[in-house]
């Protein structure tokens, strides 16, 4: 039987703040990448020559804010649970031996 570890509650916040930096930083490309292409597209369509500084001010930089914020929270919800589930188990893994 392997032998479970008990959870180190110091590790939660940089778990969340590598998954949030994670998620917001692909958030943020891949809104940039979808801000530039609509620009384009519109850009193209009316016959102008679009600003691409747009993208990043009014398309990316709020999407990726929204979803750092999303993440935050999510994230801290999971790893909390998470701590707390695999502290339970290692109290039950502890008195039953």
């Amino acid at each position: 039987m392997p032998a479970l570890h008990q959870p180190r509650w110091y590790l939660i916040p940089v778990r969340i703040v590598l998954v949030t930096f994670l998620l917001a930083l692909l958030a943020f490309a891949v809104s940039l990448l979808l801000g530039i292409l609509g620009l384009v597209i519109a850009g193209r369509w009316h016959g102008l020559q679009p600003n691409l500084t747009l993208a990043y001010r009014h398309v990316a930089l709020p999407v990726a804010l929204v979803a750092g914020a999303i993440a935050l929270v999510a994230s801290s919800i999971l790893e909390i649970r998470s701590y707390r589930q695999s502290r339970a188990l290692a109290e039950i893994a502890r008195a039953s031996r």
